[in-house]
């Protein structure tokens, strides 16, 4: 017969107040009681005869085979390691009964009854390395629950539901318990109400409540389900990663910002003018089409352009204003000053802008690099990836392809780190890079000379089809300049897929911001000079408009030829089988021009957000199309986690910035058209408010408060500037606390690591010590099973050998 193992592991006792009773889920107090549980099983064991099962092979002192490089163990030290409380599994059932039992108890203030925390409980977390059997104490798991039932029908309805709502217990268990638990009036309400014995009214009532709720959740289902990103971003990302799935998040952060600006616009400008619209000051053309490219024509004579608007003050009192003259509303009636609500509603607009896209890049920022994230963690996403609420075979088929294609991403981005590169190999790789660069600026340089010269040509009327010669101009040269970089990268072979991104996006923006540059002096510098008597303002919006729509007509032609042509080649004649990557760097580099132009036009256009709207709605389906036919995932993977920050990054200071600085010029500095617009009377547009003040100066002092708040806020520029500074120092602060948190985080890690290491040291030294003592004691052979000898310095203190003691 094998020989019993008998387990005498001397923990000491918890004192202290045993009415205080914790709370289900501190494992401390668990812990404290393993040894008992040892005591237990080994009575059990010496009185049946059975034999503890270690998971190895061998009983006794015999040593097990470890892991590689780990130490091997004896038996007797996988033992107290199993009952380490880290080693332990979690609380069980029997457990949680009998403590919320106590807790109970403790509610109703009955000391008479004794608590059940003297009890033997009836099932403990299991410990490694053995087979117990526990069948033979469901009777006492019975018996507490009966226990439990009994104090809980003693409770109010309110603290019942509240205690079994909180009871880390299946849904079955509390179903059970709350059951057993009501009071036999209760239950003769729940079967009243089950059996339908309900008023007329109560009926009337609740069928109204869930007819309510019933059509809540179908408009809600409804509005998800009319979103276009609803499930093509989980479908994208899943199969083609991070990298890709972030340019469809960042179209959408730019709808969400484009929704944003037009809602004031229609609600002060565009809505205000078309209620009280102006009398025509010649014939109207007719609408033939081809203003949808060029944006004249019937387009010039609606709220869609600058010269359209009125520079009186409405009035639902009178009528158009006549030569020059200003509107005299009726007592009591509420005027509407065109030109002060214009300059003050974009004004708005910006900064409204400004605060929102400020606070996305800070959120962002702190997302990717959030404090302790288990974002890159293989074990995380191996074991704790998948969401086991999912049930459609679709939404599952999904979610395989999106841990697959992560897991992918954390092995790309492993393997990277772990490839050295020799000095040769990165000498030839700055040189390469250098003369890159030269080749770059230079077609940077050539093609803004290209477009300096073209924009000299003398101006057309805007309204034929000559006038898309420069957005067509200047959309060829992007789009020539974006496979030249393209074709720079393949060459200079990057070993980092992110880096290579990286660099293209810098090469394009190079490229696209001194293009802008170039034409923003064409339209502020020349036209204005050049179309004197004429409105200029309504020429630079259509010039605008005329660029967002040949631009959007190439992507267009991208798309088509860029990746189906080369696909059908690919196939059809080359037959490689192998598809096009996306370009993630050119066509975020598009969105964000394509922006750029919309916040450029906005104070000459105020309804071009709505066309970029329109535009991005239209461009997430031809991409989303074109990538699932067309592309394919990217060959090398990378894990994309900061890219969504780098974009919002370069939409805020290159693009927002850039165009703030040219519409305050305009605002500031450039004369409006004296023939049409609402500021066709003054010197600048921002003299709009210095005449509303002084009106409002001599119409009385009730509203002296006004040109005080204008003074100060708006003509002092020390205000500015200490916004702009306060906005600046809290970005900063921001970045810095989010710094100063991911260094406590590795500080903190690397104290865990040594812990671990401190741990490992223990463990060798209490197996060290037990093995010598097991050799000095004569009689003792291989095969004992006591644990290291524990002594007693007085008391019921029982403390272990000092581990350094020979």
């Amino acid at each position: 017969m094998a020989q019993s193992l008998a387990l005498a592991l001397d923990v000491p006792e918890t004192t202290g107040d045993e009415g205080l009773e914790p709370s289900p889920y501190e494992e401390s107090e668990v812990h404290d009681s393993f040894h008992q549980l040892i005591q237990e099983q080994s009575l059990r064991v010496a009185e049946e005869g059975l034999e503890l099962l270690p998971l190895g092979l061998g009983r006794g002192d015999q040593t097990l085979p470890g892991l590689e490089g780990a130490p091997a163990l004896s038996s007797a030290t996988l033992r107290i390691l199993a009952s380490m409380p880290s080693r332990t599994i979690g609380r069980s059932r029997g457990a949680i009964i009998s403590q919320y039992y106590n807790r109970t108890v403790r509610l109703r203030r009955r000391s008479s009854r004794p608590l059940l925390g003297n009890v033997v409980p009836s099932a403990r977390p299991s410990l490694r390395l053995y087979d117990l059997e526990l069948d033979s104490t469901i009777l006492e798991e019975d018996e507490k629950r009966s226990l439990l039932v009994k104090e809980l029908q003693g409770l109010s309805a309110a603290q019942r539901d509240h205690m079994v709502r909180n009871m880390p217990l299946s849904l079955g268990e509390k179903r059970c318990l709350r059951e057993k638990s009501w009071s036999p009036k209760g239950k003769r309400r729940h079967l009243q109400g089950r059996s339908g014995a309900f008023s007329c009214c109560s009926r009337l009532r609740y069928t109204c409540m869930l007819a309510l709720h019933s059509l809540g959740l179908a408009l809600l289902s409804g509005l998800y389900a009319a979103r276009p990103w609803r499930y093509a971003l989980k479908q994208i990302g899943g199969q083609f990663g991070s990298s890709v799935l972030s340019y469809f998040l960042f179209l959408k952060t730019l709808l969400a910002f484009n929704a944003l600006m037009l809602l004031p616009l229609l609600a002060f400008l565009v809505g205000v003018q078309a209620a009280f619209p102006p009398d025509p000051a010649g014939p109207v053309p007719t609408f033939s089409g081809l203003e949808l490219l060029t944006g004249g024509g019937r387009f010039t004579h609606t709220v869609m352009y600058y010269g359209y608007y009125s520079n009186s003050t409405l009035s639902p009192s009178c009528d158009a204003p006549r030569e020059g003259g200003q509107c005299s509303p009726r007592l009591g009636s509420l005027p509407y000053n065109m030109p002060l609500a214009y300059l003050f509603t974009m004004g708005a607009t910006f900064f409204l802008t400004c605060i929102i896209l400020v606070y996305s890049m800070s959120h962002s920022f702190g997302e990717s690099y959030r404090v302790g994230s288990t974002k890159g963690i293989h074990a995380l996403t191996v074991f704790c990836s998948w969401d086991y609420k999912v049930t459609q075979k679709r939404a599952s088929r999904v979610q395989q392809d999106s841990i697959c294609t992560q897991l992918k991403e954390l092995l790309a981005e492993w393997h990277l780190r772990k490839r050295p590169r020799s000095v040769c190999g990165q000498l030839r790789q700055v040189v390469v890079l250098g003369l890159g660069w030269l080749l770059c600026l230079g077609s940077t340089m050539g093609c803004t000379v290209a477009v300096l010269t073209f924009s000299e040509r003398p101006a057309s009327g805007g309204q034929g089809v000559e006038a898309l010669a420069l957005p067509l101009v200047v959309s060829v040269l992007n789009l020539g300049a974006s496979y030249l970089f393209r074709g720079l990268a393949t060459l200079e072979r990057h070993d980092s897929p992110v880096l290579e991104v990286y660099m293209a996006i810098c090469r394009n923006l190079i490229l696209k911001m001194a293009v802008l540059g170039v034409l923003c002096y064409h339209w502020l510098g020349r036209r204005v000079a050049t179309l004197q008597g004429q409105c200029w303002e309504d020429f630079v919006g259509q010039e605008l408009y005329r660029f967002m729509v040949v631009d959007f007509i190439f992507m267009l032609l991208d798309s088509l030829f860029g990746e189906l042509v080369w696909r059908l080649i690919s196939e059809k004649k080359l037959k490689r089988g192998q598809k096009p990557e996306f370009d993630i760097a050119r066509n975020v580099l598009d969105l964000i021009y394509g922006q750029t132009l919309t916040w450029l036009g906005v104070l000459f256009s105020p309804l071009l957000p709505a066309v970029q709207i329109l535009r991005l709605l239209f461009l997430f389906h031809i991409k989303k199309a074109s990538l699932m036919a067309n592309c394919q995932a990217p060959r090398r993977p990378w894990l994309a986690s900061h890219m969504s920050t780098v974009f919002l990054t370069l939409l805020c200071f290159p693009s927002f910035l850039g165009a703030a600085v040219f519409l305050c010029y305009a605002v500031w500095q450039v004369r409006p058209s004296s023939t049409c617009g609402p500021f066709r009377t003054l010197n600048t547009m921002y003299e709009a408010g210095t005449v509303w003040v002084r009106r409002l100066e001599h119409a009385g002092s009730g509203a002296s408060w006004l040109p005080w708040l204008h003074h100060f806020l708006v003509e002092n520029t020390f205000f500015l500037f200490l916004a702009s500074a306060l906005l600046l120092a809290v970005i900063y602060f921001n970045i810095q606390v989010v710094k100063g948190q991911r260094k406590v985080i590795c500080l903190l890690k690397e104290q865990i690591r040594n812990e671990g290491e401190d741990k490992i040291f223990l463990i060798n030294k209490l197996h060290s010590v037990y093995e010598e003592e097991g050799r000095s004691r004569p009689g003792r052979t291989q095969d004992t099973t006591e644990p290291p000898a524990w002594h007693e310095d007085g008391g019921d203190q029982k403390e272990p050998c000092n581990p350094r003691s020979p």
